[in-house]
């Protein structure tokens, strides 16, 4: 039924989470057995106050994370994902991952829920910079502010003009695709029942089920994405 769908759809959108990223290599930073998150507590390190109190600490993880994300790259998913948004199949990206893969595949239409890893700021002057700056040891700007990820930390509120966007668009979706993502996280999870409250088809592609899997109208499990993509992508 999906690729029936996505061919009579005047407007699909897509929510992508951490299972589009560890389809690149990506770990979970999540997950309870093999992330990040279960050798440092990220309430701790990965939040304005450790930047503020703590920032070698929290400069050391975040280049561990640069350095891991430069080891990897987009997959065949990202990229069949960005044709369509050229070829008129697909409207727009909402994602809650911050790797910039979608970008680098050649989308444009996307909303960063969470910021991207891929470029450093200046904390004062907000001067930008690529991400390698932390592989090169530059963890300073000329001001004297430090250098930080463009990724929303612990304590920081989403950007503004991401979230308005996605809720646009799941306004507009005739669509919604869910693609990797557990819905377990507000307000993410809340833009697919947007869609579905103003009439859109709803579908999750994930490995796992899903508290959303009720109200979807078709779900695929223990599939890759990027396999599922390429399947549809034959017969549209």
């Amino acid at each position: 039924m999906l690729g029936k769908w996505l061919k009579e759809s005047k407007y699909t959108v897509i929510l992508t989470g951490a299972g589009m990223s560890t389809e690149s290599g990506l770990p979970d930073f999540r997950s309870a057995d093999k992330g990040m998150w279960k050798k440092k507590d990220p309430g701790k390190i990965a939040s304005t106050e450790a930047l503020n109190h703590n920032v070698n600490e929290f400069i050391e993880f975040y280049r561990y994370r640069v350095t891991g994300l430069k080891e990897c790259k987009p997959h065949k998913g990202h990229y069949i994902l960005a044709n369509w948004e050229k070829r008129g199949i697909l409207q727009s990206i909402i994602t809650q991952n911050v790797d910039g893969f979608h970008g680098l595949a050649g989308s444009r239409n996307i909303a960063e829920l969470h910021g991207n890893l891929q470029t450093l700021h200046c904390q004062v002057c907000k001067k930008e910079f690529p991400s390698e700056e932390y592989l090169h040891d530059h963890y300073q700007c000329n001001c004297g502010g430090v250098l930080r990820p463009s990724i929303v930390l612990f304590g920081e509120m989403l950007p503004d003009q991401a979230l308005d966007f996605a809720a646009e668009e799941s306004e507009k979706a005739e669509l919604f695709i869910v693609l990797g993502s557990s819905l377990t996280v507000t307000p993410a999870n809340q833009f697919p029942l947007i869609a579905k409250q103003n009439g859109a088809k709803f579908v999750i592609v994930n490995m796992e089920p899903t508290d959303y899997d009720f109200y979807a109208d078709e779900v695929i499990h223990n599939r890759k994405i990027g396999e599922v993509l390429d399947e549809l992508d034959r017969v549209i």
